[in-house]
């Protein structure tokens, strides 16, 4: 009688039945997401008037046409997006995953965090939550949805690459506290959620670096919490303003030592604009701004990080270099909507 020999799994097909366990449980993690997160997620069809161009016959302007992601991030209709989405949009379109067609209204966009909130007036909406972007951490697993090309609802997955990068926005101020993640996304993307493996949106996709791979980015929650709450209150972001025009210069040495200051860099000033807060104070063309409110100043970007909406309206002194001398002078800031390349 022929004996029955059994063969136990030895240890390469061990290894190989774990490396299945565990995919199997990154697809359900990604699966579940993307069931849970999708049906919150909208394509948004804009509008935008172009203004430096004639239509036939003289015609007004025509209009161009963009489209992009956002999505729920309450019950009653408001959506986060970004800002170079909807900017200046003279109509915007809508469409739910359920195939569902709305119009939207803007309720607000600040291009300086490239975000923006729109709002749309529709029964039995799915909100997508907002988690907390300081509690993620880099290789952690994130998903994204969006609409890239119009493919409504494209799912990619990768990973938190790095966290705390600066982005430089449309309006050219810095963009803090950025998360770079190597999930796919291409135009048609931004405004979409990224989110984690627990359904929690950590991320709102705002851009990629073209001719790289797998160098993308989104606004953090917390900043996307913040500014979306502010918008729908005022419809804008408070910050104060003071009124020049300047660009980022290095400082002699000789100089930073006669003076003993605490940068090698400044901020020149190139221009004023007539009755701004910096010409009442005194500012004038090639003074060189050195600090703001006893904190050095290196350049432009640094300055903007301390323009916050706690400064409107209270006098402040701002540090600059005249010639060979030192001087602080009293400036009392504005609310404004930000300048590009200026303070």
């Amino acid at each position: 009688m022929d004996s029955l020999i059994l063969e136990t799994p030895g240890p390469a097909s061990t290894v190989q039945d774990a490396d299945a366990d565990l995919l199997d449980a990154y697809s359900r993690a990604v699966k579940r997401v993307a069931e849970t997160i999708s049906p919150a997620v909208v394509n948004l069809e804009v509008q935008v008037p172009r203004r430096n161009r004639r239509g036939p016959a003289g015609r007004p302007p025509g209009e161009s046409h963009g489209s992009g992601s956002g999505f729920l991030f309450t019950p009653d209709g408001f959506i986060l997006t970004n800002s170079h989405v909807v900017h200046n949009a003279a109509r915007i379109e809508a469409t739910l995953n359920d195939g569902r067609r709305l119009l939207a209204d803007l309720v607000g966009d600040d291009p300086d965090t490239d975000l923006a909130v729109v709002r749309i007036s529709a029964p039995n909406l799915t909100p997508a939550p907002l988690g907390d972007s300081q509690a993620i951490r880099p290789g952690q697993v994130v998903v994204a949805i969006g609409n890239p090309y119009g493919f409504q609802t494209t799912v990619t997955a990768g990973v938190v690459s790095a966290l705390g990068r600066s982005l430089r926005a449309r309006s050219g101020r810095l963009i803090d506290n950025v998360i770079q993640t190597d999930a796919a996304l291409n135009p048609g993307n931004s405004g979409g959620p990224l989110v984690t493996t627990t359904g929690a949106v950590i991320g709102v996709n705002t851009a990629v670096i073209f001719g790289a791979q797998g160098l993308c980015f989104a606004i953090a929650a917390n900043t996307a919490r913040f500014v979306a709450g502010r918008l729908i209150k005022d419809g804008h972001i408070r910050r104060a303003y003071l009124g020049f025009g300047g660009q980022d210069v290095p400082l002699q040495r000789v100089l930073i030592r006669y003076l003993n200051l605490p940068v090698e860099h400044g901020i020149l000033v190139v221009s004023l604009e007539p009755g701004s807060p910096v010409e009442r104070a005194g500012l004038r063309e090639g003074d060189v701004i050195v600090g703001y409110n006893g904190e050095p100043v290196a350049g432009i970007d640094a300055l903007h990080r301390l323009l916050t909406d706690q400064l409107v309206g209270i006098e402040s002194t701002l540090h600059i270099v005249r010639h060979t001398e030192k001087r602080d002078l009293r400036v009392v800031p504005t609310e404004s909507r930000p300048r590009a390349a200026a303070g």
